[in-house]
């Protein structure tokens, strides 16, 4: 079995932060998502990855991952000049795939558990397609699946405007060779794309075998902004442990499951956990609150700081109160009035913000 991994598409969702980077580099705490992603490939004995990348972002991803070997991966990329459909994306790995079955995965999906069961029950059961389901509040927004009475696949429909029930396609799927021919007989959808979810239709049209597993865990779209930040506090909330590697002086105070990393320095600060401070970050005469995630080099000094993601480079300088905010690389927020209040925040690479 191969991986096939989708790291392209423009992230228009998540601009201006995208502008200057993959949406799927966006890090979780401390950590971009495409890293949880090749976790998962990884922890499922995979070994063969095809990663999906656009002009536009293609070489940033290649930096990160490069030849895959600190997951033990072989690793391929594979331009996709236009971001033209998921099904589109398969097609222009055909040469990748070959006829072996494979897994695809969305790079800036996450899902609470891997994938290891799932190709346990695809090798077993022998589908041609093996589809995760999760029930959403807003199935519009997704490929949606309605389910037979037996619980089998009825038909899938693509972002509907009356959706037949809350059952989403998540962003990971398992599939044969057939999806080939099946992509081969579709055509673009009103949006100009050839959709994956009317391949896996045309599977069942064709009379092959499409299983579905509804996700009991969390599934999290890190598209937009809020998401991201939800993402942010359930990794944190799960997988944090107390270790301070950094330098925290005698006047601080660090409570809860806080990770600080080598290098950082916190000087007459309160941290409050779950909370993950990067490589060479300062905290100085500040508070840092709850799922917070501090990237490398970050310098917060004279603030207060909760629930929010800053990424590398960043300096937060006398802000009363940042919450709810994404802040990008290189970015400067600082202080420049005395009116009390607290900010909610989205702002780009490599800027800076008066406020």
């Amino acid at each position: 079995m191969k991986a096939l991994v989708l790291s392209g598409g423009k992230g228009t969702r998540l601009r201006p932060l995208t502008h200057t980077m993959a949406k799927q580099l966006v890090p979780v705490a401390c950590k971009p998502i495409l890293g949880y992603v090749m976790d998962h490939i990884s922890e499922a004995g995979i070994r063969d990855v095809g990663i999906i990348i656009s002009p536009e972002t293609g070489e940033e991803v290649k930096r990160y991952i490069g030849t895959g070997k600190r997951w033990a991966l072989k690793v391929r990329y594979i331009l996709q000049p236009e971001p033209l459909g998921l099904a589109h994306a398969v097609k222009t790995a055909e040469d990748f795939l070959g006829d072996d079955d494979f897994v695809m995965y969305l790079g800036d999906n996450l899902l609470s558990y891997g994938i290891k069961e799932a190709r346990k029950r695809f090798e077993k059961e022998r589908p041609d397609a093996l589809i995760y389901l999760k029930e959403v509040d807003n199935p519009g927004q997704f490929g949606v699946a309605e389910l037979k009475r037996d619980g089998s696949i009825k038909r899938l429909i693509e972002k509907p405007a009356e959706p037949p029930s809350n059952l989403a396609l998540v962003g990971v799927y398992i599939f044969s060779k057939r999806i080939h021919e099946a992509i081969s007989r579709i055509r673009p959808s009103r949006r100009g794309e050839l959709e994956i979810t009317d391949a896996i239709q045309e599977l069942i049209d064709m009379g092959y075998p499409v299983k579905s597993e509804i996700l009991d865990g969390w599934w999290l779209d890190t598209g937009k902004k809020d998401d991201l930040l939800q993402a942010n506090s359930i990794v944190l909330d799960e997988y944090i442990v107390r270790s301070i590697k950094g330098r925290v002086d005698r006047r601080s105070e660090v409570t809860g499951r806080v990770d600080i990393e080598k290098g950082a320095r916190v000087v007459n600060s309160r941290i409050r956990g779950p909370v993950k401070i990067g490589k060479k970050a300062v905290i100085e005469n500040s508070f840092v609150g709850p799922y917070t995630s501090i990237g490398e080099a970050v310098v917060i000094k004279d603030s207060v700081i909760e629930h929010s993601v800053i990424l590398d480079g960043s300096h937060i300088i006398g802000i009363e109160r940042l919450e709810d905010s994404l802040i990008g690389r290189s970015a400067t927020v600082m202080k420049n009035s005395s009116q009390h209040k607290a900010y909610r925040l989205m702002i780009g690479d490599d800027t800076i913000v008066e406020v």
